[in-house]
């Protein structure tokens, strides 16, 4: 009992990471809206070392529309802009002296399409996650049960199995929809 306990917990672990991943993923997708996030990716030449942004800078959103970057240090901004136009997220930084401004366009009906797509793909990869997680923990139950464990407590096993990944799946599913009408929102 106690290694099936342990393939439990392991399937259940793996179904929490492919959904976590799948929920850092969907944060990458820009909908249209100003989120620091969106800079996560960009790193800074400072002192010889890259740097995230949001370690060098104070990172805000005075709007909707607009993320505003102001670095500790003036004499980086030209490096953090030099970065951001760099990094290829399709953002220009227009830069002041004193701060950084970046206007986030809003999205087209096509760019909406295409990030749509983009987190149908995220979302199926999660899924394959789990899916995956699911394959693994059932060759392992099967392997127990060859080695003398009961078959009702493997089935039983399995149906735990199965209820997790239909959790986790209605969680992903739950996340997607939640994200597509984000960026459908005009």
């Amino acid at each position: 009992m106690d290694d099936i306990q342990k393939q439990l917990e392991k399937v259940k672990d793996a179904m929490e990471k492919a959904y976590k991943h799948t929920q850092v993923e969907f944060s990458k997708i820009r909908a249209g809206k100003a989120m620091p996030s969106i800079l996560d990716s960009v790193k800074v030449t400072y002192y010889g070392n890259p740097t995230p942004i949001h370690q060098i800078a104070s990172v805000n959103t005075p709007d909707a529309r607009t993320i505003v970057i102001k670095p500790w240090e003036k004499s980086f901004i030209s490096e953090i802009e030099k970065a951001i136009r760099e990094c290829d997220i399709g953002l220009t930084p227009q830069n002041d002296g004193e701060l950084i401004r970046i206007n986030i366009p809003p999205l087209t009906e096509e760019r909406r399409g295409l990030l749509v797509k983009q987190v149908k793909n995220e979302t199926e990869k999660g899924k394959v996650g789990m899916r995956n997680a699911r394959k693994e923990v059932k060759e392992t139950l099967k392997r127990l049960q060859k080695e003398g464990i009961a078959e009702d407590e493997i089935k039983r096993a399995e149906e735990k199995v199965q209820e997790l990944t239909d959790a986790y799946v209605g969680k992903i599913d739950k996340l997607m929809t939640h994200k597509e009408t984000e960026i459908m929102e005009v």
